[in-house]
């Protein structure tokens, strides 16, 4: 049983890593280097409603799988590793809470014809705020990986 937890812990967090490592730097950079308003397409926000129906259940899944791994090891040096990717992916979820959804809510209603001035420096705080959770996460997943590889 610990061998399947192993597998499907390591490969849920790797998918959400490359997909958070894809929106990071394919997706958004290409979107956002668009001229004009163009950045303020139907991509970016069809992407963001759709990631914003998934992600949070991603992350928490994520999170579980995580956690199970870290107290069906306790006691060996794979606990340990678990252990501090599982609180990695708190502080991604907690970044992500009160700092990524508001900006991501308010830019998904924004439109060619109505949006805020600034706009275009939210969606950069957005994806600077983006690169910082991806970093948590990449780590999150090395301490997945590692604790597997200890197992």
């Amino acid at each position: 049983m610990e061998s399947v937890l192993a597998i499907v812990t390591t490969t849920v967090v790797g998918l959400m890593v490359g997909v958070e490592f894809a929106v990071a730097l394919i997706m958004n950079p290409i979107i956002l280097a668009m001229p004009g308003e163009a950045a303020l397409s139907e991509p970016r926000a069809k992407g963001s409603r759709t990631m914003g129906r998934v992600m949070p259940f991603w992350y928490l899944g994520s999170l579980i799988l995580t956690v199970a791994l870290a107290v069906t090891t306790w006691g060996t040096p794979a606990s340990s590793a678990a252990l501090a990717a599982a609180v990695l992916l708190v502080v991604s979820v907690i970044l992500s809470v009160t700092l990524l959804v508001p900006i991501n809510n308010r830019s998904t209603m924004w439109t060619p014809d109505d949006h805020p001035a600034d706009w275009r420096e939210q969606l950069r705080r957005w994806d600077r705020l983006h690169y910082a959770r991806v970093a948590l996460i990449v780590a999150a997943f090395i301490l997945v990986a590692t604790a597997v590889a200890l197992l």
